[in-house]
């Protein structure tokens, strides 16, 4: 089995003299990338336009279970023209509790339908981010065709 390893570096700055008054804005870097604005949930004193840690990790789950999907898609011969998932993460006040990915799909042809329904169970399966969480990741696909 082969390691593939994937630095990110966290860079704030600022002074923490006081809980209320110092800034959870930071940036998320990564080499020959943009950065990340991110900060942390607006209910914990957080920028509301920037990213926080939570959505993050539902958005690396979606998009894992996205790309993964793709993939099985094309070697399945079901041609996919549009992907669209509103996920939703669900959290106590110690830890996610759960995933919903509810991707919308369009393929060109609704005789795919049944096929395409069926691979995301592989996708689910295949997706590192989903195999590396605790707690569970479920899907509510609709799919319909052009």
């Amino acid at each position: 089995m082969s390691e593939h390893r994937y630095e990110v570096e966290v860079v704030w700055s600022g002074a923490t003299t006081d809980y209320r008054s110092y800034s959870r804005n930071h940036q998320l870097l990564t080499a020959g990338r943009p950065p990340i604005l991110a900060t942390s949930d607006p209910q914990f004193r957080g920028d509301p336009e920037r990213w926080n840690p939570e959505q993050l990790l539902v958005a690396s789950l979606s998009d894992c279970h996205m790309l993964w999907y793709l993939h099985l898609c094309a070697t399945a011969g079901v041609v996919v023209t549009s992907y669209r998932d509103t996920a939703l993460g669900v959290m106590d006040d110690e830890r996610f509790r759960t995933v919903t990915l509810r991707p919308h799909i369009t393929v060109t042809d609704a005789a795919m339908i049944d096929k395409a329904h069926g691979l995301h169970a592989e996708a689910h399966r295949r997706c590192f981010i989903a195999n590396s969480v605790n707690f569970p990741v479920t899907h509510e696909a609709t799919i319909v065709a052009e």
